[in-house]
């Protein structure tokens, strides 16, 4: 399993309803709305194996309201 977390800006006025798309993608685990150049962060549990680039470009990059995005690949995790 791949974790990922994109930062994802949305156009003004849109952050709580791509939230609501967001949270309904299968892969996404959680969706924190954030301060800053971007608008929330999406943390993604990804299949091993799972193109990355793929998933980000047509899956989370077409939800609706969505204008750039920019995405963390983790390495592991500290808990």
């Amino acid at each position: 399993m791949q974790t990922i977390f994109v930062m994802v800006k949305c156009e003004p006025g849109r952050a709580y309803a791509v939230a609501d798309e967001a949270v309904d993608v299968e892969q996404v685990s959680e969706v924190h709305s954030i301060s800053g150049q971007y608008d929330l962060m999406v943390k993604c549990y990804l299949d091993a194996g799972q193109d990355i680039g793929q998933f980000v470009v047509e899956t989370l990059q077409t939800l609706p309201g969505v204008k750039d995005t920019f995405t963390i690949i983790a390495f592991k995790a500290f808990s």
